[in-house]
Protein backbone atom coordinates (compact mmCIF):
# COMPACT_ATOMS: atom_id res chain seq x y z
CA UNK A 1 0.00 0.00 0.00
CA UNK A 2 3.30 2.42 -0.18
CA UNK A 3 2.80 3.01 -3.66
CA UNK A 4 -0.94 3.71 -3.57
CA UNK A 5 -2.83 7.42 -2.96
CA UNK A 6 -6.50 7.02 -1.85
CA UNK A 7 -8.60 9.04 -4.16
CA UNK A 8 -9.96 10.79 -1.88
CA UNK A 9 -6.67 12.29 -1.18
CA UNK A 10 -5.84 13.60 -4.50
CA UNK A 11 -9.48 14.91 -4.71
CA UNK A 12 -8.47 17.32 -2.23
CA UNK A 13 -5.27 17.98 -3.33
CA UNK A 14 -5.98 18.73 -6.97
CA UNK A 15 -9.43 20.30 -6.08
CA UNK A 16 -11.60 17.58 -7.80
CA UNK A 17 -14.59 15.77 -7.82
CA UNK A 18 -15.06 12.44 -6.69
CA UNK A 19 -17.30 12.32 -9.91
CA UNK A 20 -14.40 13.36 -12.55
CA UNK A 21 -12.64 9.76 -11.12
CA UNK A 22 -15.87 7.94 -11.75
CA UNK A 23 -15.53 9.52 -15.25
CA UNK A 24 -11.93 8.80 -15.88
CA UNK A 25 -12.59 5.29 -14.19
CA UNK A 26 -15.61 4.86 -16.48
CA UNK A 27 -13.71 5.55 -19.46
CA UNK A 28 -11.08 3.37 -18.30
CA UNK A 29 -8.60 6.31 -18.40
CA UNK A 30 -6.91 5.62 -15.50
CA UNK A 31 -6.72 2.66 -13.33
CA UNK A 32 -7.81 2.65 -9.60
CA UNK A 33 -7.45 -0.23 -6.92
CA UNK A 34 -10.02 -1.04 -4.55
CA UNK A 35 -9.51 -2.26 -1.04
CA UNK A 36 -11.90 -2.55 1.08
CA UNK A 37 -14.05 -0.03 -0.72
CA UNK A 38 -11.27 2.76 -0.82
CA UNK A 39 -10.00 3.19 -4.26
CA UNK A 40 -6.59 4.40 -4.77
CA UNK A 41 -4.45 5.33 -7.67
CA UNK A 42 -1.16 3.91 -8.09
CA UNK A 43 2.15 6.27 -7.58
CA UNK A 44 3.20 5.29 -11.01
CA UNK A 45 -0.10 6.93 -12.95
CA UNK A 46 0.22 10.10 -10.92
CA UNK A 47 2.04 11.75 -13.98
CA UNK A 48 -1.01 10.86 -16.25
CA UNK A 49 -3.43 11.61 -13.78
CA UNK A 50 -1.48 15.50 -13.82
CA UNK A 51 -1.57 15.11 -17.62
CA UNK A 52 -5.43 14.36 -18.00
CA UNK A 53 -6.60 17.03 -15.40
CA UNK A 54 -4.38 19.91 -16.98
CA UNK A 55 -6.45 18.44 -20.35
CA UNK A 56 -9.28 18.86 -18.80
CA UNK A 57 -9.07 22.20 -16.94
CA UNK A 58 -7.01 24.17 -18.83
CA UNK A 59 -7.93 23.29 -22.39
CA UNK A 60 -11.51 22.33 -21.21
CA UNK A 61 -11.53 18.62 -22.51
CA UNK A 62 -14.15 16.39 -21.92
CA UNK A 63 -13.62 12.47 -21.52
CA UNK A 64 -14.22 11.59 -24.58
CA UNK A 65 -11.34 14.22 -26.28
CA UNK A 66 -9.36 13.23 -23.04
CA UNK A 67 -8.97 9.44 -24.42
CA UNK A 68 -8.17 10.70 -28.02
CA UNK A 69 -5.75 13.15 -27.09
CA UNK A 70 -3.62 10.62 -24.96
CA UNK A 71 -4.43 7.89 -27.66
CA UNK A 72 -2.64 9.93 -29.97
CA UNK A 73 0.46 11.02 -27.54
CA UNK A 74 0.75 7.47 -27.07
CA UNK A 75 0.98 6.91 -30.59
CA UNK A 76 3.52 9.87 -31.19
CA UNK A 77 5.72 8.30 -28.38
CA UNK A 78 6.37 4.77 -30.36
CA UNK A 79 7.24 6.64 -33.91
CA UNK A 80 9.72 9.03 -31.72
CA UNK A 81 10.87 5.44 -30.40
CA UNK A 82 10.99 4.35 -33.88
CA UNK A 83 12.49 6.96 -35.22
CA UNK A 84 15.30 7.19 -32.70
CA UNK A 85 15.75 3.52 -33.47
CA UNK A 86 16.33 3.68 -37.06
CA UNK A 87 18.62 7.33 -36.71
CA UNK A 88 20.68 4.77 -34.63
CA UNK A 89 20.81 1.68 -36.99
CA UNK A 90 21.59 4.37 -39.66
CA UNK A 91 24.50 5.94 -37.77
CA UNK A 92 25.74 2.47 -38.07
CA UNK A 93 25.92 2.19 -41.62
CA UNK A 94 27.10 6.15 -42.00
CA UNK A 95 30.08 4.97 -39.56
Amino acid sequence: MDNLIPVDQLCTHYHVERSFFKGLMEFDLIQVTTIEQTHYLHVDSLHEFERIIRLHQDLYINFEGIDSVLHLLKKIEALQTELSEIKNRLGLYEN
